[in-house]
């Protein structure tokens, strides 16, 4: 089983990454804010990966930045109706520490604005991961408890007010995310908002 790659990055696709390591190309699926968050081409990037097999795909890579990540990725998917694309979905809207957050506070709301994840589901992964680590260590836990949702929540906002002018969701995450790189996470909606339609205009 991979755990963890280091190699060149090759390509970057919609959903994927191409990392060359030795000269054997490895085709690792990410989640948007991973993608995002990737060296230049030709650069070498470093991959913590979840391998996972089935009957009519075979092996399949999953690839993060952190352990948390992937820790993450592993219990979402021991929740009943979460799949793996779910499972990027969620962590592309909220990285561990705030997802842990999310969760101590039962506030679905946030979990259901990962794409594909209704209110239901967004309610049982809040519920399951109450009380589950999925940050690193309990310093990690503690900032989850007690961190506020409001860079989070400002960002949804941001997401939902591109959607809302027409802007495909991905890529206004994507832009939101760059936005908020930029302004760090304090930044409010507006600001935010601002910056990402910047983004997409370039």
């Amino acid at each position: 089983m991979i755990g963890r790659l280091k190699g060149v990055l090759a390509e970057v696709g919609e959903e994927e990454a191409l990392i060359d390591v030795g000269g054997v190309g490895y085709l690792v699926r990410c989640g948007a804010r991973t993608l995002d968050r990737l060296p230049a081409q030709g650069e070498e990037a470093l991959l913590h990966v979840e391998t996972q097999w089935s009957e009519q795909a075979g092996p399949r890579l999953y690839g993060f930045l952190s352990r948390e990540e992937r820790r993450a990725f592993v219990l979402l998917q021991d929740i009943q109706g979460v799949g793996p694309k779910a499972a990027l979905a969620v962590l592309d809207v909220l990285p561990p520490t705030d997802l842990a957050a999310a969760a101590a506070r039962g506030d679905k709301a946030l979990v259901a604005r990962a794409n594909g994840v209704g209110p239901k589901l967004a309610l049982r992964i809040v519920t399951e991961l109450k009380d589950k680590p999925l940050g690193n260590g309990t310093a990690a836990l503690a900032h989850a408890a007690s961190a506020p949702v409001a860079a989070a929540s400002a960002a949804g906002e941001a997401v939902s007010a591109l959607m809302g002018l027409g802007i495909a969701e991905l890529a206004a995450r994507r832009a939101v995310d760059k936005a908020a790189s930029r302004l760090g996470e304090t930044a409010g909606e507006p600001a935010l908002i601002k910056s990402a339609l910047q983004e997409l205009g370039r």
